[in-house]
């Protein structure tokens, strides 16, 4: 059965390519309002593409914003295991749009590279998954597991619905193991399997300094400028040696021990990586910690965007009413998000001058997850990397966020597999987005063999 699924994809490249063109021509930023409307499409756009591969049940279900897509096939009876598959439909909103060297929703091939919003984050991703579903029950008419999709439409707005719609539909999504292909690999013929990402707080902070702007000859002096006050309260969220200000923002951080550091520095995440892949002119952070550690157990607090004033051509000597800031942090295990936030928002309103009306909102929170290297889920997807690529995975520590980790962890209490395909240069929320070819026809041909690893695995 695996071999036939094998020679279907092998001989359907093509096929496969023109359906992943079809969704990606879908501009489904989920940010915006004005693609309201692309969002309902790309997911009836999904269901039909799962009813005609061969799935069941392929439905929307609603969440508090954009709907989740759900599809199963569970034929394979109940001595075989179960198998969830999570990915995302929605991408990134596009701008700046004139960086974007080929029009980002209509999907270009560039030598062994697929352009265009959402190639690798993340229809390319969870799309080979589709088609490896697909290669099985369009050569053989069945899969060697019981498979459940569940692709949705908010993660790029940070999944604020996910957890209730998983809450709500644990008797439809229980499985023996979730698997998800929404990573980076280290290079073309280098796998990795990540062992944990960290976690989100997110906020957007507002200034008011007047009712209106004011002309900075009559004002100027007399009434502070937003701006100038956002500026120095941002600046003063870290110290000169980098590190966070916020109080207590470190109390739950966990020191690793010597033998979780040296397997953490792997080789995977270099320094001279990093630089070539960034494009910096140097690195910057923590000194008393490596590349690896600081991406990938180390918490960071980064400022997103500054807002107000004029930014146009020419000058206009006005001093802006408002001014707002967008700041999020990555946080590592045993950090609490919503205690997180709780000091934070503390920690603002204590240096906000009282020249400035200032507020915090929460925009979103996630937790972080560290995945069990023991679970035959994960031994299976070693086995598949390496019947895939021909190589042995590497196993990374995230620097990102994945909100559903967690979630399925603690509310569906099953292992996470996460199985990327992507490139660390592929461009992820940037102009000119890309995803490898050469990776989505491997992905296919490893999601067939891990599907079969994993019910031979599980039967023993």
């Amino acid at each position: 059965m695996r071999n036939q699924a094998l020679t279907y994809a092998q001989n359907n490249h093509t096929k496969a390519l023109l359906a992943l063109q079809e969704l990606l021509r879908i501009p489904s930023v989920s940010a915006l309002p004005e693609h309201q409307a692309d969002m309902q499409q790309a997911a009836e756009w999904l269901v039909d593409k799962c009813t005609a591969i061969g799935l069941q049940n392929a439905q929307i279900l609603p969440t508090g914003s954009h709907p989740v897509v759900y599809a199963d096939w569970l034929e394979a009876g109940p001595q075989a295991p179960t198998l969830l598959i999570y990915g995302h439909y929605d991408v990134q909103p596009v701008d700046p749009l004139d960086e974007w060297e080929t029009p980002p929703f209509e999907p270009t091939i560039k030598g062994d590279n697929l352009f265009g919003r959402g190639t690798s984050d993340n229809k390319g991703q969870f799309f080979t998954h589709l088609m490896a579903a697909g290669a099985y029950l369009q050569s053989s008419g069945k899969l060697p597991v019981n498979i459940k999709f569940m692709l949705e439409g908010e993660e790029e707005l940070g999944s604020p619905h996910l957890g209730d719609f998983v809450e709500k539909h644990q008797a439809l999504l229980q499985t023996d193991a979730a698997l998800i292909s929404d990573t980076p690999i280290l290079d073309p013929q280098t796998p990795v399997i990540v062992t944990g990402v960290r976690g989100l707080a997110y906020f957007e902070i507002l200034m008011r300094g007047s009712k209106r702007d004011l002309h900075s000859g009559g004002y100027g002096g007399v009434v502070e400028n937003p701006l100038n006050a956002m500026a120095a309260l941002l600046a003063a969220l870290r110290g000169p040696d980098g590190r966070i200000t916020v109080p207590g923002f470190y109390d739950d951080v966990r020191t690793l021990t010597p033998t979780e550091r040296e397997a953490l520095n792997n080789g995977a995440l270099t320094a001279p990586g990093v630089l070539a892949e960034s494009g910096a002119p140097a690195l910057w952070g923590e000194a008393d910690y490596s590349v690896a550690e600081r991406i990938g157990i180390r918490p960071t607090l980064d400022v997103h965007g500054i807002k107000g004033g004029f930014i146009g051509s020419g000058q206009k000597t006005v001093i802006p009413a408002t001014a707002s800031a967008k700041v999020s942090m990555r946080l590592v295990p045993h950090q609490n998000p919503q205690k997180i936030a709780r000091q934070f928002t503390d920690y603002i309103h204590h240096l906000a001058p009282d020249t400035m009306e200032t507020s915090v909102e929460t925009l979103s929170m996630a937790d972080s997850a560290v995945v069990d290297l023991s679970s035959t889920a994960i031994q299976a997807a070693a086995q598949a990397y390496k019947q895939g690529f021909g190589r042995e995975p590497l196993y990374v520590r995230e620097g990102g966020t994945l909100p559903i980790v967690a979630m399925f962890g603690q509310i569906l209490h099953t292992p996470v597999v996460m199985m990327g395909l992507g490139l660390p240069d592929d461009g992820l929320h940037a102009p000119n987005e890309k995803f490898h070819l050469p990776n989505f026809y491997r992905g296919i041909e490893t999601a067939i063999h891990y599907y079969d690893i994993f019910s031979q695995a599980r039967a023993k």
